[in-house]
């Protein structure tokens, strides 16, 4: 996959998987491999300053969290009513520019 492709869609990507339920960042990272067949793999260098991001933005909100196996505090992340609207934003715009593409095809 282009490499500009991905980067120029990761908050689509991010803020599309944190649509369906919040996560850590590792399981984000999983959810989105998996349901891209693995055509989509976020590394920690991309994924955590794509959150801290979305975060600051306003679109994501945070809380550290106990994970239940043990081990130190997890952040966990969850889609904010702000978050829902730029999502379909994205989403429209995406949309549009696929659309856009598929015609000159």
């Amino acid at each position: 996959m282009d490499l500009n492709l991905f980067k120029g869609n990761l908050d689509l990507i991010l803020l599309s998987v944190l649509e369906r339920e919040g996560g850590y960042g590792q399981d984000i990272a999983k959810r989105v491999s998996s349901l891209t067949g693995g055509q989509i793999t976020l590394n920690a260098g991309s994924l955590y300053p794509a959150l801290h991001r979305l975060e600051r933005a306003g679109y994501l909100s945070s809380s550290e969290m106990a994970p239940a196996r043990g081990g130190p505090p997890v952040r966990t992340y969850l889609l904010t009513t702000t978050g829902r609207a730029e999502l379909d934003r994205k989403r429209q715009s995406y949309a549009s520019f696929d659309s856009a593409l598929r015609s000159l095809w």
